[in-house]
């Protein structure tokens, strides 16, 4: 199982307590009350888990509608600070711009096609296996690219496949073979929602489903494709919401890492 090194400056926070405590330089109260505050950090608007690289494996993630600017850079900051790698889903244009402004240097990566910025701290070990992000329509890359950048800054390689979409079921097949060597797949889908059942009925691997908003009228917000998915009869598939780009990019890291 792969280490999780986002945490790793909080685990040599963690074990120098525990060392200052056996020679004697600490008592174990005080050393307590230390690491307590390395597992939070309390900036009043918002408690920042700086422990969870560590708990779960993958860092948190800044979720920025409703944020301000000031504070999804001063989270960003404390995470950085705390050894971790930082995503910053779902921004606003004009979010983007200002927060990109603020913490420009070597490490930003903006995507701005999937609304996200990543600030690398440190590099994630790459893993073996093949995550392939499917979308039907162009219209969908939005949510597909969300999913994509997601599961590479956790460390999973990433093939995209874009535009194959039933309504030219040609498009996706001439990808069968492609598809046979990927761990994971997540496939994007708005409208009806048809693609992801497709999908499964080609492939060994598991799929993850993501309906997106996209559609006329009655697709009802990607309501419709929400349900069409739900309702598959193709076995072997998982939906996120709609929309959830990022959860799809990462329960898919997560399942590529069990086959490490």
């Amino acid at each position: 199982m792969t280490e999780p090194v986002a945490g790793a400056n909080l685990h040599d926070h963690l074990t120098g307590l525990m060392e200052a405590v056996a020679r004697g330089e600490l008592n174990p109260e005080a050393a307590a009350q230390r690491a307590a505050g390395l597992l939070v950090r309390d900036l009043g608007y918002a408690q920042v888990d700086t422990h969870r690289a560590l708990r779960r494996g993958r860092p948190e993630a800044i979720y920025c509608p409703g944020k301000t600017v000031e504070q999804v850079v001063r989270i960003a900051r404390e995470l950085a600070t705390a050894g971790q790698n930082v995503l910053m889903t779902r921004l606003e244009a004009d979010q983007f711009d200002a927060v990109a402004r603020e913490l420009d240097g070597p490490g930003l990566e903006p995507h701005r096609v999937a609304r996200l910025l990543h600030l690398r701290v440190r590099e994630v070990p790459r893993k073996a296996g093949l995550v392939g992000v499917l979308c039907a329509g162009t219209t969908d890359i939005g949510v597909a690219e969300e999913a994509a950048v997601t599961a590479e800054a956790l460390g999973s390689p990433v093939e995209r496949l874009f535009d194959c979409g039933v309504a030219g079921l040609h498009r996706l097949l001439r990808h069968r073979e492609r598809l046979e060597q990927m761990r994971v797949l997540v496939v994007v889908a708005g409208m009806e929602g048809a693609l992801p059942s497709v999908v499964t009925g080609l492939v060994r691997a598991p799929v993850i489903a993501v309906p997106t908003s996209v559609g006329y009228g009655a697709s009802f917000g990607g309501v419709a494709a929400l349900l069409g998915m739900l309702n598959s009869c193709a076995p072997g598939i998982g939906v996120v919401n709609i929309d959830n780009g990022y959860g799809a990019g990462y329960l898919a890291d997560a399942i590529n890492e069990l086959g490490e």
